[in-house]
């Protein structure tokens, strides 16, 4: 498939190459589509940065449309770290006639570029495009885990038309489903309602509050290592850190936090795609939310070349192994710890003729604080969950 067709090369003036005799910045190594004709060959690519000038179903927010050339001159402009990244910036996919059409071409080319082993970076544009992600999933006939970072649920109504607030439900409701689990990490209560957070525990979704991970980040890490794709929305972060958005609020996560955050989501093996959505310049202070969303993908890009492959599990000589017996539980629960990066995993029981099925889903990232949950004679509740969905 020739996803060339898809896209409009860069006019990026604000950037300068460095004199090569000088440490090289992003902008230096990046192989970017700026010559019509001169597409970037792919066969050498581990990462491919993608523009999406699209806002049509943005809500309140008209205007993120112009965020990934805003994002792309301060992106360019980062040193490199200590890895040979290759990396190509395949420009701005040109807007379909109907929005319909954009989320074809973005699903298409998500779709092409994970066939061959390319992660896409999105850069957007507003969050219903998450929604053309995950098409994009449904055509390599991939079940995924999804991870939201937002301070709501993206739900709306389930008669609404599709918008940057209501592209989960149509996720959810999409069929056939390919949605195995729905995590959201920095929901705040008051912007969601009882029946949404009803919605979430019955579907047996992981939902975490903003004050809860806040308070241990380190929990955010298997959470996110579970995660196939990821989705981004700029209000997660405070106003005062991220101004550019028609939807900011005073609180969120604070700039650090996400950087963090996002850089657990590069170190994750299994995930395999990443969006950053709503991002409007025309919101932002001296282009602070631009600046802000770069060194994020700075560090989404370190973590990637610093991954351990360790996902799925093949060498059984690099973990170690531990079983613990709940009162009461007829299955032992068995924890495997990563002897190179000490991570952790569960392995949740799953009926013989879905094995196949859910190959990719039964093994479970967690933490030493679930491990220890189990050893005090307690279910752990990421185990828990994944079991009712397996069984």
């Amino acid at each position: 498939m020739d996803i060339a067709i898809y896209f409009e090369p860069l006019e990026i003036p604000d950037y300068e190459l460095t004199e090569k005799s000088q440490q090289k910045r992003l902008g230096d190594i990046i192989n970017t589509y700026v010559e019509q004709d001169k597409f970037p060959d792919l066969e050498n690519t581990d990462i491919a940065l993608i523009g999406i000038k699209e806002d049509r179903n943005a809500v309140n927010n008209k205007g993120c449309a112009e965020a990934p050339d805003h994002i792309r001159n301060y992106l360019y402009k980062l040193f490199m770290g200590n890895y040979n990244a290759k990396i190509c910036d395949l420009g701005n996919i040109k807007n379909g006639h109907s929005i319909n059409d954009t989320y074809f071409a973005v699903s298409s080319i998500i779709a092409e570029l994970i066939k061959n082993n390319i992660l896409p970076i999105l850069i957007g544009g507003s969050q219903d495009l998450t929604y053309a992600n995950y098409r994009a999933y449904e055509n390599l006939g991939q079940i995924i885990n999804m991870v939201a970072i937002d301070s709501i649920f993206d739900l709306g109504k389930t008669e609404q038309e599709i918008d940057s607030q209501s592209y989960l439900s149509k996720i959810i409701l999409h069929q056939p489903n390919y949605l195995f689990n729905y995590a959201n990490i920095g929901y705040q209560t008051y912007f969601v309602d009882q029946e949404a957070t009803g919605l979430m525990k019955n579907l047996f979704f992981d939902v975490y509050r903003l004050g809860n991970i806040r308070t241990n980040i380190e929990e955010a890490e298997p959470i996110i290592r579970n995660a196939d794709m990821l989705s981004f929305d700029i209000s997660s972060i405070r106003q005062s850190d991220a101004p550019a958005n028609g939807n900011a609020s005073p609180n969120g996560f604070y700039g650090e936090e996400m950087c963090q955050i996002i850089r657990y989501a590069g170190l994750s093996d299994k995930l395999s795609s990443i969006g950053f959505y709503e991002v409007n310049p025309a919101f932002d202070r001296h282009d602070q939310t631009s600046h802000l969303v770069a060194q994020m993908i700075w560090y989404f890009i370190d973590g990637f070349y610093n991954r351990k492959h360790e996902f799925p599990y093949k060498d059984k000589y690099q973990y170690i192994k531990y079983s613990v017996a709940i009162k009461d539980q007829k299955d032992e629960i068995v924890f495997y710890k990563s002897k190179k990066s000490d991570r952790w995993w569960m392995d949740v029981p799953v009926k013989t003729n879905l094995k196949f099925i859910y190959e990719r889903h039964h093994l479970i990232p967690c933490s030493y604080n679930d491990y220890e949950t189990a050893c005090k004679d307690d279910v752990p509740d990421r185990w828990w969950q994944t079991y009712q969905k397996l069984m």
